[in-house]
């Protein structure tokens, strides 16, 4: 059952996959401009002689089935073309850069499973004026856009009380801990008021519940109760919640990345996009994507898993 189950959702990521692979393409095909122009100096416009060669010698010119097919053979072996704003290899440009997004992601999921999960049971188990606060927080976070978080970290924390630094990553694993310490905590900020708000209503429901009444009934510490009876039945929804969060990092380190200066695979996208590197936009977005369903299937594996009331047939 559990091998239908996992082969089934590993089948929904590929074609999932291949169906973005064609939207990611075909997005930046139609998109106006002309990304032979990056290979042209000086200031006056190119010769159409000129573009039809670069045209043909970057194969920009092929309609829109072959092309697909060539780029998507090429990803295949591991080719993921050639950027033509960097002169480089577009694989080589993400392999110096994705250290560092993995290094800013990790830390975020990090400060947003811990501290939610925290605030959330927190606010269950209190009660009164601690659920208030909160509460209070975690809707104004989830309020806050990120750009915005960035903005008021960077005043806050760097310029006016000068305890992290505003830009750059830092070399070694305390030096990225210091100069990610503030986008972390900008990529984190909303998520984790979504994780708290859900820790803390699966926790109050299960607080609730017959099983838990039960347990102390029979004169169980209520430590052991909120642990074998109440996070452990909570730990689905939470489970499900923190893992769509850490996929949502993947999406909007870009906006974290260019406000910090990161040199992360986002900020290279945002970059590459403005360049109309369409090489470097195609792999970047694809990856995105496939990161983006890879870990959402996992949740949902493991949140059946973790759930026994869910038959898997049914979430498959």
């Amino acid at each position: 059952m559990i091998w239908r189950f996992m082969a089934r959702r590993a089948a929904t990521l590929a074609v999932t996959a291949l169906v973005a692979s064609v939207a990611v393409y075909g997005a930046l095909f139609v998109s106006p401009g002309d990304p032979a122009t990056l290979l042209v100096g000086g200031g006056r416009p190119p010769s159409a002689k000129l573009l039809a060669e670069i045209h043909h010698q970057y194969h920009l010119d092929d309609p829109f089935v072959q092309g697909y097919r060539r780029w998507l053979t090429a990803l295949f072996h591991g080719d993921l073309g050639q950027s033509l704003s960097y002169r480089d290899s577009v694989a080589h440009l993400v392999g110096d850069r994705i250290g560092n997004t993995l290094f800013l992601v990790t830390f975020a999921a990090v400060i947003i499973i811990v501290a939610g999960v925290a605030l959330g049971t927190f606010a269950a188990l209190r009660g009164g004026w601690g659920d208030t606060v909160v509460t209070v927080v975690t809707t104004t976070l989830m309020a806050v856009p990120t750009f915005v978080m960035s903005v008021l970290l960077i005043w806050w924390l760097s310029v006016r009380w000068d305890l992290f630094p505003a830009y750059g990553t830092g070399e070694g694993f305390t030096g990225r801990l210091e100069h990610l310490t503030l986008p972390a905590l900008a990529l984190a900020a909303t998520w984790l008021a979504y994780v708290a708000q859900v820790t803390r209503s699966a926790v109050r429901g299960e607080l609730a519940s017959e099983h838990v009444q039960t347990a102390r009934g029979r004169g169980l510490p209520e430590r052991l109760v909120v642990r074998k009876h109440v996070l452990r039945n909570a730990s689905a929804p939470i489970f499900s919640v923190s893992g769509v969060a850490v996929a949502g990092l993947i999406a909007g380190c870009a906006i974290v990345e260019q406000a910090f200066g990161v040199n992360g695979i986002g900020a290279l996208l945002v970059q590459s996009a403005a360049k109309q590197d369409l090489a470097v936009v195609q792999a970047l977005a694809l990856i995105s994507v496939v990161l983006f369903i890879g870990v959402n299937t996992v949740v949902d594996m493991v949140t059946a898993l973790l759930d026994r009331r869910t038959p898997l047939e049914a979430a498959a």
